[in-house]
């Protein structure tokens, strides 16, 4: 019998496989590319493929593709065989290093946001060697960026390892000012927590909705919910253990190091979480892990749906970034360690996060909208809107005993005095949680809690990387220049904790009065919903930062506001439609039939016996008829809007009259079906029930 240990990683080109497979001159030269980021020789590359297609070859693989993840939102593959025609006949299996560095997909039918017109077919993959080859059924998957001809970026892979370098060179310039001459990488770390629910395959194919958009449109509240918190952390179904069971073997076998599993507060929700790895590989893997938990949910008979709010009255779905950095020799740099020295550069590095996420909260706001996410942020089940950071009692504390230059009244009564008195010890987890933060210090890392659960966490991480690097490039800046390091250093997290200090917030995000205070008092910004933050993008001080540290062209940044205005307006409009064709050929038909099958019974009740009352039907035909007129006007109202929004001027209108007319009015409509529902018949009603699908899974 296997154990993990026997398959774990078996199906990736890693470390062990590279050793054993190359010369020790190629692996050195490989490493270095990978550690340090220097050309690869062409040399070294056929190296590398030859060995990669024999291993490939002995998994069984029998092609080859370049895996990229375009600004859809999803990866993208074109399959290669190794096979080429041997000149005696048959074939033989190629694979060079030529094809491993570089492939050319069509990029003129992916989003470009203008960057690509559609006669401008050709774009470039290009092997990204930070992150492992790997492989997927019978085919070698070779992890790459994606860009247009003229070099642009088109995925979400390159401006991600941009914003990783950004990050590294300016956390480096930090390292060296303290004494640190041996780190020679920073780079940041991510471990995202993955959450989802399970529906039945047979149920799932019964709702349009779900088919189409992710999402339920129509569905009244069950009987119970999530009311008596008896789904979180609680016994685990046979059918989804198995689930759980075989997902966790696919996972480990391409070298997914998921970790913890567990049911989550909603009925049929569930958790997956890895342990940290680089933003990088975490971005790869979290990818990958939504595409094989999905492959893995239909062999057992059921749908793993990403959605962000695939249920209404329930919780939705999130996907928390836990971010940090660290050096190539292992130290967190977000770790408060147990020295003066340490806790100096812990509070600095602490000091240019909060900086960065006061000064780019609309970056980080921008980073994870979308209209999936647009549901849940504010719901009382999620953070809100509005960007704040937890901190714990004991670090805004000390963060308050030095800005006031006061004793901290902690472990030990002593002025703070950075790298000239002994610090006060203060440990990783001296605080409580808090679930309704936005972004929230946990010990040694930062819970990034707003990304959706079918976002790529890729979009996160790249402006949480260049915030936090051009924080540091002003410290660097300053402390570089100054005549006394220690003196400057004091100076300078106290300016930075006076300048920042209303973006920290310790109380219950999800308090109204939290939200009058962030923006009335507080100044902190609060866009609610895709159209309301997406234009900020190309607010100057954003645009300025993300060029001055490489990490977005200009053309490259009105491309993404582009492309995600229009996903959001896309996203929409399928479900407007949606709930259109629903309504007029399921639902309104269905309540139809009912109400005209409870009018004939009540009919022949009174051709039987005139004195019978018949008030039950009476009730019912009346209440379904005036829900099917407003159903019928709802429908009518929405198909209207849809045409006359078709007709906006730009992308930015579009978006939000789609806002301001489209998305009320589905509101609207599904509340007269909802209503519908709760007084038809079950086995009139044309699809599974909430209390169907969500109580359905064993």
């Amino acid at each position: 019998m296997k154990t993990v240990k026997d398959y774990f990683g078996s199906l990736v080109f890693d470390d062990r496989v590279m050793k054993e497979m190359l010369s020790a001159d190629v692996y050195a030269k490989l490493k270095k590319t990978m550690d340090e980021g220097s050309e690869l020789d062409i040399s070294v590359a056929n190296a590398v493929a030859d060995a990669m297609k024999e291993w490939a070859i002995s998994k069984g693989a029998t092609h080859f593709t370049h895996w990229f993840q375009p600004l859809t939102g999803i990866t993208a593959e074109k399959h290669d065989s190794f096979i080429a025609p041997n000149p005696h006949g048959g074939v033989i299996m190629e694979f060079s290093g030529k094809e491993l560095i570089k492939g050319e997909p069509d990029a003129s039918s992916f989003p470009s946001g203008g960057l690509r017109a559609t006669f401008e077919a050709r774009g470039y993959t290009a092997w990204d060697p930070t992150s492992y080859a790997f492989i997927k059924g019978k085919t070698l998957c070779i992890p790459t960026a994606f860009c247009s001809y003229e070099g642009h970026a088109l995925d979400k892979k390159t401006p991600l390892l941009r914003s990783m370098e950004a990050l590294n060179r300016q956390a480096l310039r930090i390292l060296r000012l303290f004494g640190n001459t041996s780190a020679k990488h920073v780079r940041a770390c991510v471990g995202p927590e993955q959450e989802y629910f399970l529906v039945t395959k047979e149920m799932y194919d019964k709702r349009p909705d779900l088919r189409f958009t992710g999402r339920t449109l129509f569905g009244a509240r069950p009987p119970k919910g999530q009311e008596m918190d008896d789904h979180y952390f609680g016994a685990i179904k046979p059918r989804v253990a198995a689930f759980m069971e075989e997902l966790n073997e696919e996972l480990w076998k391409v070298g997914i190091l998921a970790k913890t599993e567990h049911n989550e507060v909603a009925p049929a929700q569930h958790e997956i979480a890895p342990i940290y790895t680089t933003a990088n590989i975490a971005t790869d893997h979290n990818q990958l892990t939504m595409e094989i938990m999905q492959k893995v949910a239909l062999k057992h008979g059921l749908v793993c749906l990403l959605h962000e709010k695939p249920f209404a009255g329930v919780n939705g779905s999130g996907k928390h970034n836990n971010w940090s950095i660290a050096t190539d020799s292992g130290q967190n740099l977000l770790s408060p360690g147990d020295t003066p020295y340490e806790n100096a550069q812990f509070l600095l590095f602490l000091c240019a996060v909060i900086k960065a996420v006061d000064d780019y909260q609309d970056l980080l706001r921008i980073s994870v909208a979308t209209a999936g996410n647009d549901h849940r942020l504010g719901a009382n089940e999620a953070p809100p809107a509005v960007v704040s950071i937890f901190l714990g009692d004991e670090l805004t504390a000390i963060l308050d005993a030095i800005e006031s230059g006061t004793p901290y009244n902690g472990t030990s009564k002593i002025e703070m005095k950075l790298g000239v008195d002994f610090l006060p010890k203060f440990h990783r987890d001296t605080t409580d949680r808090n679930r309704t933060s936005p972004f929230a210090f946990t010990g040694n890392k930062f819970e990034f809690r707003m990304l959706g659960s079918s976002n790529s966490i890729a979009c996160a991480n790249i402006m949480l990387n260049s915030a936090v690097a051009e924080s540091l490039c002003q410290f660097a800046d300053r402390l570089e220049s100054a005549g006394n390091f220690e003196a400057e250093l004091n100076s300078l997290i106290k300016d930075t904790i006076k300048a920042h200090k209303r973006i920290i917030f310790n109380g219950n995000g999800y308090d109204e009065s939290w939200i009058k205070e962030a923006t009335e008092k507080r100044g902190l910004s609060n866009y609610r919903t895709t159209p309301d933050c997406m234009p900020h993008l190309l607010d100057k001080k954003n645009v300025d930062m993300l060029i001055k540290h490489g990490v977005y062209s200009l053309a490259e940044l009105k491309s993404r506001c582009e492309i995600m205005l229009e996903n959001y307006c896309k996203t929409v409009i399928i479900e407007a439609n949606t709930m259109v064709d629903m309504a007029k050929t399921q639902i309104a038909p269905a309540v139809e039939l009912f109400t005209a099958d409870i009018a004939r019974g009540a009919a022949a009740k009174k051709a039987l016996d005139a004195s019978l009352e018949c008030s039950y039907e009476k009730n019912v035909v009346i209440k379904l008829s005036a829900l099917l007129d407003r159903i019928a006007a709802k429908t009518d109202e929405l198909s209207s809007a849809l045409v006359s929004v078709g007709n906006a001027e730009d992308i930015e209108t579009k978006a939000y009259r789609i806002r301001d007319e489209i998305l009320p009015l589905m509101g609207e409509l599904r509340l007269a079906c909802d209503e519908a529902e709760t007084l038809t018949a079950k086995s009139y009603w044309p699809f599974p029930t909430y209390a169907d699908l969500l109580f359905g899974v064993k």
